[in-house]
């Protein structure tokens, strides 16, 4: 510790250079100003819902945030106050999510929730990505409007040539759809966590086209936008 003071001291009196001399045969060394500036005053994180591009394609391409990995027992949500990604709960249930899940950013729809989004690709990933909408599913949870948009990863080359729903095998539609009718949304702690078993609705529609889902995403993004307006305004 008093070595690196003193080192500070020499930083300090030489005009932020060192150079002692037990330092001679090496250049002189000048700190990372934006290392300095971070250890001298609060830095304030991006928030992944309203500081992160929705991206120059959307609504068709669009970014994505995977809160949720394919596999994952535990449902995780974005924090919308910290921008922080918390556990919500663990699945009751003895099934997993079927894919990635995540969420638009810069959108926002009727439940003040950002659109939530299922993203078909051949792995795990927590991570930013581009995806490719191809549809949509209606579901009204608990008398409330939830639907969600089905896309693939555009760089998965596994996925990326789906364009529409309507191409994806009629089982993977069924597994999604069973998902979402029997767990995703379990909010009594019960031994059962069946939506059928707590005395709660969920109603799962057929499956729409993509060019439906991108109307629900670009809907999404003017409701996100008068939502701006309407914050600044207070």
């Amino acid at each position: 510790m008093e070595k690196f003071l003193s080192f500070e001291r020499s930083m300090a009196n030489n005009g932020g250079e060192a150079t002692s001399g037990k330092s001679a045969g090496f250049s002189r060394v000048a700190l990372n100003e934006r290392i300095l500036s971070s250890m001298t005053r609060r830095s304030i994180a991006a928030h992944p819902w309203h500081d992160l591009e929705i991206g120059p394609g959307a609504p068709a391409v669009f970014n994505c945030v995977v809160e949720i990995g394919k596999g994952s027992k535990v449902k995780y949500e974005l924090d919308k106050t910290s921008g922080l990604i918390k556990v919500d709960r663990v699945l009751y249930s003895s099934v997993v999510y079927p894919h990635n899940y995540g969420f638009i950013p810069r959108t926002i729809c009727e439940d003040s929730d950002p659109m939530d989004v299922l993203i078909l690709m051949s792995l795990f990933c927590l991570v930013l990505f581009f995806v490719l909408a191809i549809g949509l599913m209606p579901m009204i949870d608990q008398g409330e409007k939830d639907d969600k948009i089905i896309a693939v990863c555009a760089d998965d080359p596994e996925f990326r040539h789906y364009t529409d729903i309507k191409q994806l095998p009629p089982h993977r539609l069924a597994e999604i759809r069973r998902f979402f009718e029997d767990c995703i949304h379990s909010h009594v702690y019960l031994i059962l966590s069946y939506k059928k078993n707590e005395n709660k609705k969920v109603d799962v529609e057929d499956f729409l086209p993509a060019e439906t889902a991108i109307e629900a995403i670009k809907y999404s993004m003017d409701l996100y936008a008068s939502y701006i307006v309407e914050s600044l305004r207070k």
